[in-house]
């Protein structure tokens, strides 16, 4: 089957800094050539270097990768997070209708938590040790309502009730440090909740939580999304996760996209190397395993000084077969099926030659 070739950080039908910008978004979340840089006394720090996709209402995209591959960057500089003193952010963000980027930093802020919220991977150091569980919900909540505070803390009450946090009516009036790992997850949702967003970013949610909580967490995003119609952006490392609540996946490498698709054919016929990397180091409990996991070598690249041509290809065992183009061109994102994109110089039979003969075997 031969490769459409599309714009170079097309992905999913969002353009590109080269095509007509002024097009109208078609998707409730459409990021378009998204870049994000920090000047440094060492350079420039090049975090997200020409990221787009789409979201819709009700879906959820997965966002994976190796710690510095870009995925948190992305999400805060989708939540204008970013100091504007020190990050250079460019190319568009829309969010039904709005673009972000271009607007103020106060503009933004009105949507935080209204139409866009974060649920931080460390909900100890997210929430603040001085003020009550109950205290946060019930500010964040009033400052894009006008209610009393009698009303706000009943609203709390609901938004811990809902998540599953028992006893809400006492707990409500509890420390962050009083709660257990899990409970401090969960009234960080509540409060990301508790004002019904639209797209809600889940950085890392499960990342330090035993599996049972982990479990419960991801039912509890699903039953949430279901009722709330949210999108979810979640962004974690564990592919894991990200089979048991996405409907596509986004894999970043060097602050770009690699590999984008349903979460079926990443699974089940993933086209990057990368991405292959990522499936060998993945402990399985569907299958008998016969081999050891099978690690990525090397590090991940410097997001000061990316190399000129594919990004992976100092790591890539393959590299040699593309006559140079890894070390001096940088593959574009190609359509090698419907709705599944891949950024690599192999040609896609010979990315599915290796697949079947000498990765699935491994898997």
């Amino acid at each position: 089957m031969g490769e459409k070739k599309i714009p170079a950080e097309t992905l999913n039908g969002a353009p590109t800094a080269t095509d007509e910008t002024s097009r109208p978004p078609t998707a409730f979340l459409e990021v378009r050539d998204l870049r994000i840089h920090f000047p440094t006394d060492d350079g420039l720090v090049k975090s997200v270097d020409g990221l787009s996709f789409q979201l819709e209402r009700g879906r959820t995209l997965g966002i994976v990768g190796e710690s510095g591959s870009g995925k948190s960057v992305t999400s805060l500089g989708i939540l204008g997070l970013h100091n504007r003193n020190n990050a250079r952010v460019s190319g568009e963000v829309w969010l039904d209708g709005r673009e972000l980027v271009g607007s103020t930093a106060e503009e933004v802020r009105r949507l935080r938590g209204r139409d866009m919220a974060m649920i931080f991977q460390d909900p100890l150091s997210s929430m603040h040790p001085f003020y009550t569980v109950g205290a946060q919900i019930i500010e964040a909540y009033r400052i894009h309502n006008d209610v009393s505070r009698k009303v706000a803390r009943k609203h709390a009450i609901d938004m811990l009730g809902r998540v599953g946090i028992p006893e809400p009516e006492r707990r409500v009036d509890d420390y962050p440090h009083q709660f257990s790992g899990g409970m401090r997850q969960r009234a960080m949702i509540a409060m990301a909740l508790s004002c019904d967003p639209e797209l809600l970013i889940a950085d890392e949610p499960t990342t330090a939580l035993d599996v049972t909580v982990q479990a419960q967490i991801l039912d509890l995003l699903r039953d949430l999304q279901e009722e709330f119609n949210s999108a979810i952006i979640m962004i974690t490392h564990d592919l894991g996760v990200v089979a048991e609540l996405s409907d596509d996946i986004l894999v970043m490498y060097g602050g770009r996209c690699v590999e984008y698709g349903a979460v079926e054919d990443v699974f089940h016929d993933p086209e990057h190397p990368y991405t292959w990397g990522l499936l060998g180091s993945m402990p399985r409990l569907d299958r008998e395993r016969t081999e050891r996991l099978i690690p990525i070598k090397g590090t991940p690249p410097s997001l000061i000084d990316i190399p000129a041509g594919c990004a992976f290809s100092p790591r890539c065992v393959y590299s040699e077969l593309t006559e140079g183009r890894s070390e001096t061109e940088r593959p574009e994102l190609r359509e090698v099926a419907a709705g599944h994109r891949v950024a690599c110089h192999l040609p896609t039979e010979r990315r599915r030659e290796i697949w079947n003969s000498e990765i699935r075997p491994r898997l």
